[in-house]
């Protein structure tokens, strides 16, 4: 019974798993972070993308060269 006893109480004070939990919930919301800013770099380059494309052909239609963007 007492060696129950002293496994049990190990067992209670063990802070392993917590911390491994605290420092995966921690990785999953670096994770997310990063995936939202890989996201909205990724929004604001393909706006400048564009803006740059449709500038560039109005422009170049005023010289007489013709230009697609793909």
């Amino acid at each position: 019974m007492k060696k129950l006893m002293t496994m049990a109480r190990q067992f209670r004070d063990d802070d392993n798993g917590a911390a491994m939990v605290e420092y995966s919930i921690l990785i999953g919301i670096i994770t997310a972070a990063v995936i939202t800013m890989i996201v909205a770099v990724g929004v604001y380059v393909t706006g400048a993308w564009t803006k740059l494309c449709s500038n560039l052909s109005a422009h170049s239609s005023t010289v007489g060269v013709t230009m697609t963007c793909t």
